[in-house]
Order: structure tokens, then sequence, then C-alpha cells
């Protein structure tokens, strides 16, 4: 029998990587991964703040549900300040990123730091957050975030046509009459979701991959995106569990770090056996062109 706390652990991080797979293929098709860097670092400074505020009026510092609102909210003003700064010409998306990435994080860093000196709010426990305590989840934590994975594949699923429009062909997708921008906007709210989302179980700093590597490992298995978006998403929920579960049998392996590291493995075995792509088929076949020359 699974205990009771291991199986809440499992449920959590499995459905979390369902929500991160398939939300992850459309960031990943889009250009947008590196996006999810920098949303996952801004939400440091609202988790920070949020917990300034709920301490000066006499609250829990350490309640989930204002630290996640505050990291939300941080997270959109870091994803609109990527646009922004974009948006002016005069530095490419990529320095953007790097920029929001670095400051807000400083921030981020800067306020826990000033937080421990307070006494309402020292002992609130937001490292946790940097590098994630999935140990520490409860019931109704996975009940939320079973609710995030269900709402972002609604989602998904009424914006299908328009998001893949927006990803392969954004250009006619507008003369068509598609609002791309929106629909960037639809993608980059998912990305904040997920990332908050994913906070108490992975961390801010190990939930981009988890939004990258299902959907990296999908992309080398298949060209056609139903079938990625399906194996993006039960890759992601192996690694959640595969995570969780290695977690609960060796306690000292962070359970962030465990599903991370299962991601990377199944993206290395897609990258050396994917039927099409891998590196074993690419090697067979140009021996194959080799020996045919010959």
């Amino acid at each position: 029998m699974i205990p009771y706390n291991t199986a809440v652990v499992l449920l959590g991080c499995a459905t979390l990587g369902l929500a991160a797979g398939t939300v992850g293929t459309f960031a990943l098709l889009r250009g947008r991964a590196l996006v999810a860097d920098a949303v996952g670092h801004a939400a440091l400074p609202g988790v920070a703040l949020a917990a300034l505020l709920v301490a000066t009026f006499g609250g829990d510092p350490r309640g989930l549900p204002p630290l996640l609102a505050g990291a939300a909210m941080a997270g959109v003003a870091g994803v609109l300040a990527v646009q922004a700064l974009a948006r002016t010409r005069r530095i490419r998306e990529d320095a953007a990123i790097a920029v929001v990435l670095s400051s807000f994080y400083a921030l981020g860093v800067a306020l826990l730091s000033w937080l421990q000196t307070l006494p309402g709010a020292a002992q609130a426990g937001l490292s946790k957050f940097i590098l994630g305590q999935a140990a520490a989840m409860r019931a109704e934590d996975a009940v939320i975030t079973a609710s995030v994975a269900a709402i972002c594949l609604l989602v998904v699923l009424l914006g299908f046509q328009r998001l893949r429009a927006a990803c392969f062909d954004p250009d006619f997708a507008r003369i068509q009459g598609l609002a791309v921008g929106r629909v960037d906007l639809l993608l980059l709210g998912l990305m904040v979701t997920v990332c908050v989302a994913g906070l108490q179980a992975v961390g801010l700093i190990l939930v981009v991959a988890l939004l990258v590597l299902p959907a990296a490992a999908a992309r080398l298995l298949t060209h056609r995106l139903p079938r990625m978006l399906a194996l993006g998403a039960g890759i992601g929920a192996a690694c959640g569990a595969a995570g969780a579960w290695a977690s609960a049998l060796e306690p000292d392996l962070p359970t962030g770090a465990a599903v991370v590291l299962a991601g990377a493995a199944l993206c290395l075995l897609a990258l050396i056996l994917a039927p099409e792509r891998g590196l074993l088929a690419c090697a067979a076949t140009h021996l194959r062109r080799g020996l045919g020359a010959d």
C-alpha cells in the first residue's frame, strides 16, 4: 500500500507534469521556452511581498493562497515587462528576458533577506519556493494542482486551433484575421498558471524544466501536433510521478530535482532512440547512404 502522504505528493506532481507537458508543447513550438524561465524567477518578489503584506495585517505568512496570488501577479508583471522592453526594439527579446529575469530575481532575494529580520515573517519558510518542497504538499494542495491542470487542459482544447495557427504560421494567421497578440497572451497566461502551480512542488528555478523537457522529448518522437500534445502530457505526468516516487524511496533526494532528472532522462532517451530524429536512427541512415554510394 502507498502511504497517504506519498499518494498525495504523487497525485500533485503527476497532475502538475500533465499540465506542464501540455502547455510546454505550445510554448516550445512558439519559441517561448525562455519566457517561462523569466516567469519563474519573476515570481519570487511576489511571494516575498505577499508574505510581508499578510504578516503586516496579522495573518499567517506561510498561507499558500496569498503567496501563490502574489507569485501570479509578479509573474504577469514579469511577462509584461519582457514584452514592453522587446516592443521598444532597442534590445532583443532574449536580452529583455535576461534583464527581467535577473532584476526580478535579485529583488526577490533582497526582499527575502529583509523579511528574515522581521519578527512576524522570519519563520515563513519562503526559501522552499526557490527549490520546491513537494513533501510538504497537503491533500488540498494536490486538489488545487489537479484543478489547475484541468483548467489548463480545457483552455488548450478550447483554443487549440488558434494556438496551432499562431505557432506554425503566425503571419498567415494575421492575414486571416486572427489576433496573434491575444493568442500569445493566452499562452503566456497558461505558462504563468503552470509556473505558479509548480512553485511548491519543484520551485521557481526548476519549474521551467518541467515545461520544456516533456515537450522537447515529445517533439523528438513525432511530427504531428495532436500526438505531440498527448506525448508531452503523458511524459510530463510520468516525470512528476517518477520523481515523487524516487523521492519517497530516498528521502534525502529533493522531489523537485528528482522530477526534473526524470524528465532529463526521458528526453535523453528520446534523443537517442527516437525512430526518425534519434541519434541511432540518424547514424543508421548515414550508414545506409554510405553503403549505397559504395
